[in-house]
Order: structure tokens, then sequence, then C-alpha cells
């Protein structure tokens, strides 16, 4: 009995890593994410079982995952990004670990990085930043404002773009100046890809009506991305 953890990488389904795209094409179920390209999902084998997370509450992912590897199947557990990066995957592999389930974690491409990265924005760079600070930003209110303010570097938030306008607004209230560079990168490394950029005190202006899932970049990297554009190619 086994469980893979696989991390999908950030979207573009190339991007996945060979072990991870082995895992997948051996396995007997494959529980996936919803924002994992539909070409990955078709790597599976033709007779495996295929579970979408999206209709199923995290103990019940939990719990399938501890019930097929029970049955002696080989469990796939596909994650977009890599499982440790906001991907709840340390819950998962708690589970696991819990019920005497053997399981291997297969990092992915996170977004972190690569997503900025598609975009032409390097998220460190000498002389500019030299500190990434990452942060899940669906509860603004609940966020240290002040702390992410002071932090040096790059801010990267996840998931935070339907609280984008109170997230600048409480950045700016604790020290942040509106004028620094910021991003909003949409279906990142995907054909669907759209990037905004303004200063953080319009960036949510400028990005209302995107899609999710999107991330969103502060720094004053984010303006190196006008530089890099007359000779960045695209992934496409």
């Amino acid at each position: 009995m086994s469980v893979a953890l696989v991390g999908a990488g950030p979207g573009d389904p190339e991007l996945i890593t060979v072990r991870g795209l082995a895992r997948l094409r051996a396995c007997d179920v494959v529980v996936y994410d919803r924002l994992v390209a539909d070409e990955l999902v078709a790597e599976a084998p033709a007779d495996a079982l295929r579970v979408d997370r999206d209709k199923l509450q995290q103990d019940d992912v939990n719990r399938l995952l501890v019930a097929h590897a029970r049955r002696g199947r080989r469990v796939v557990r596909l994650k977009g990004g890599d499982p440790f990066v906001f991907g709840r995957g340390g819950e998962e592999a708690m589970a696991l670990a819990q019920a005497g389930i053997s399981f291997e974690v297969i990092p992915g491409v996170s977004s972190l990085s690569s997503v900025p990265g598609s975009a032409g924005i390097p998220i460190t760079h000498r002389g500019i930043a030299s500190a990434v600070t990452a942060f899940a930003a669906h509860d603004v209110e609940s966020l240290d404002a002040a702390a992410l303010a002071r932090a040096p570097g790059t801010l990267v938030g996840f998931m935070g773009l339907a609280g984008l306008a109170r997230l600048a607004e409480r950045l700016t209230e604790h020290g942040l100046p509106s004028a620094t560079p910021a991003a909003v990168v949409s279906s990142g490394t995907t054909e669907r890809e759209q990037v905004v950029v303004a200063p953080l005190g319009a960036i949510a202006a400028v990005a209302r009506g995107l899609p999710t899932p999107a991330l969103v970049v502060i720094g004053e990297v984010v303006a190196l991305r006008e530089a890099l554009a007359p000779a960045r190619r695209s992934a496409a």
C-alpha cells in the first residue's frame, strides 16, 4: 500500500516533474485538484479510478487516500503547484502517517516563483530584492499587515485576488508606499495567462475582472518586467 503526494506544477501540464508523471502513469487511483490540467489527469491509466477532489471536504480526502491504500492500490494525490506550499499536503501526509500508510512526497514546481517568472518578474534580483515573503491572502483581516509592510524584498500573495483592495489598503496603512510596483498574474504559465501591473494603490482597480487562480506580486522587482519584455519569449 502506498500513496504519492505529487505536485502537478503551476498550470502548464509540461511543468510536472518526470518522477511525478511516472507515478501518475502507473497509478490505480488518482485524486486530483480542480486546477490540475485535464491533460495531466488523462495521463493516468485508462482503467484508473479518477476522483475530483473539488467535490470533497479535506477530511473526506484524507479518509479516501487511506482507504484506497489499505486496499493495496497505488494512489496518486495530484495537487496543483507543490504539495507543501499552500497545498494542504502536510495535512494529508499527517493523516497517512497516523494511519500507518507508506507515502512519498514528489515536489512540484511551485507557483511562488514559476508564475511570476512566466510573467517576466524575477522574485529576487541582486541589488533589488534578496528576500521573498509568501503568504495566503484569502483572509486579509487575519494577516499581520504591519509585519508584511516591513518585510524586505518581494511579497507574494496566494489566493489574494478577491481581497486585493483591502490588502493594498492595509499594507499602505502600515507604511508600504502606495507607489510600490505590484502585479497580478492570472492563470500563470498557461495559454490563458493574463498579467496586469500598477502601483500598489491602484492594482485592485486594474485587476478587477481577472479570473482566478491569480497570484499577487508586490515589490520593486515588478518594475523589471518592462525591461525584460522586449527579449522575453512566451512559454507557448
